[in-house]
């Protein structure tokens, strides 16, 4: 596909919410407040910001160049880039990698909706041991995981096939306000507790007595997932992208936005959880077993806002895992559409079914099919770890390296700088980055995740 015909985002606000959805997720609303529970607060969201200026955001340049410059899905665009050398297998491993998280992140993309309902119909109530077992219940069940897997994946789907403009930029532009609105709602409500007072401290007063070696590569590892890096999501959302687009400065925004929500995100759970004494390092259980409690515990004084908490809350992960699959699914939809020719419906078609099947077989290895394990380990559990702890820092650490010292500076310099209408002041420190300090960064990264140092 030419790159004058390609369709783009119609407007920069579109660029920003769409570019920002996909890497607001699970990772923030989730992973980044249990990460920092364990790391010690404050000490743990500086290390983290410091992270994200020095690896996330050249990353995320150089995903937008080889984006804008190869207008078209993420495999063909190494390949332009690469000449057909073995470069272009970046691509490939970009697509495969969205497959892949497809499957196990609908998974718990489902489980929020599950929590939806059980919010609604007063389920989740009771003590730990009951909230423990429910979510034991529930996610080892032979069908409703799979059901609401797959309502997930179809509602991701009638986005999708709408297209660019009238299907992700409109869902963007939706989706991320009301994500916002929600955050904010419950970031008040949790703030007015009694004791709220301790969770705002520990989340703002760094105590660098706690920040260990483990801490910084935590924080390193988190910048680097939280934004997307390496899924091919951030390439094939740039090929949307005009001409005129400020790379670095969209870069900068929606890093800004990723690491607000994230930190809003925090200031959501933990002033919740200290005013009815639970410990912020609860870990990945946090979500689905910790903070059901918490909330009919810290609002037991008026049990009906307790509920409509719980729901407002699984309703905003609800929506920030959408807006990261329909970028996943956007991957794996464009690269089919355009390598295989299919119309787009086909192309959507297809991705949801493979999804739906991949996220069957993961959910079922959690418990009703326990056989379904590789190395000991459930289905579900192996796809989380060979995309996120080898497939994901290998297609970061070789990009960087691609572009820092295969693709010629010419194309960097003039994509960097719209063809020299923009100034580039900082293109040299970018160049340092991608060259040097990123797969500096993302080997640490990878090493540090397969316990090699």
């Amino acid at each position: 596909m030419a790159h004058t015909e390609r369709v783009k985002f119609g407007s920069k606000l579109g660029i920003i919410l769409a570019t920002a959805g996909s890497a607001v997720g699970l990772g923030n609303i989730w992973r980044f407040p249990y990460m920092t529970g364990e790391n010690g607060g404050a000490a743990f969201i500086i290390l983290y910001l410091v992270c994200v200026f020095i690896l996330g955001i050249p990353c995320m340049i150089s995903e937008f160049i080889i984006g804008r410059h190869g207008a078209s899905n993420v495999a063909q665009a190494y390949n332009k880039l690469s000449n057909g050398t073995l470069w272009r297998i970046i691509g490939f491993m970009g697509v495969l990698t969205g497959f892949l998280i497809i499957g196990y992140y609908a998974v718990v993309s489902g489980w929020c909706l599950q929590y939806i309902f059980g919010s609604a119909a007063g389920h989740l109530k009771g003590d730990s041991a009951y909230i423990n077992e429910y979510f034991i219940n529930f996610s080892q069940s032979t069908w409703k995981p799979i059901l609401w897997t797959i309502a997930f994946l179809f509602l991701t789907h009638f986005i999708i096939i709408r297209g660019v403009q009238k299907g992700i930029e409109w869902a963007s532009k939706l989706l991320m306000p009301v994500l916002f609105i929600l955050l904010l709602i419950i970031v008040v409500a949790s703030c007015l507790l009694p004791n709220a007072i301790e969770g705002i401290r520990f989340l703002f007063m760094p105590d660098f007595s706690k920040v260990t070696s483990d801490t910084f590569l935590g924080a390193l590892g988190q910048a680097f997932f939280s934004l997307s890096i390496g899924m091919g999501c951030i390439c094939t959302y740039a090929s949307y992208f005009s001409r005129d687009t400020n790379l670095a400065k969209s870069a900068v925004h929606i890093s800004l936005i990723d690491s607000f929500i994230a930190i809003l995100a925090g200031l959501m759970i933990f002033p919740a959880a200290f005013s009815v004494n639970v410990q912020p390092d609860s870990g990945p259980s946090l979500i689905f077993i910790t903070l059901p409690n918490v909330f009919l515990q810290a609002f037991s004084s008026v049990p009906v806002v307790g509920y409509i908490i719980s729901l407002l809350f699984y309703s905003l992960l609800s929506l920030a895992a959408l807006t990261s699959l329909i970028s996943l699914h956007e991957v794996c939809t464009a690269f089919i559409h355009e390598e295989f020719r299919l119309s787009r419906r086909r192309a959507a078609l297809i991705v949801t079914l493979t999804g739906s099947v991949i996220g069957a077989f993961c959910s079922l290895s959690l418990g009703a099919w326990d056989g379904l394990q590789l190395f000991g380990k459930p289905l579900f559990d192996i796809f989380d770890f060979v995309t996120g702890q080898i497939l994901l820092p290998l297609g970061g650490f070789f990009t960087c390296l691609f572009l820092g010292w295969y693709v010629p500076k010419k194309i960097l310099k003039d994509e960097y700088t719209n063809w020299g209408t923009l100034r580039g002041t900082l293109f040299g420190i970018y160049l340092f980055c991608i060259r040097i300090v990123c797969p500096i960064c993302i080997a640490i990264i990878f090493m540090h995740q397969l316990g090699w140092i």
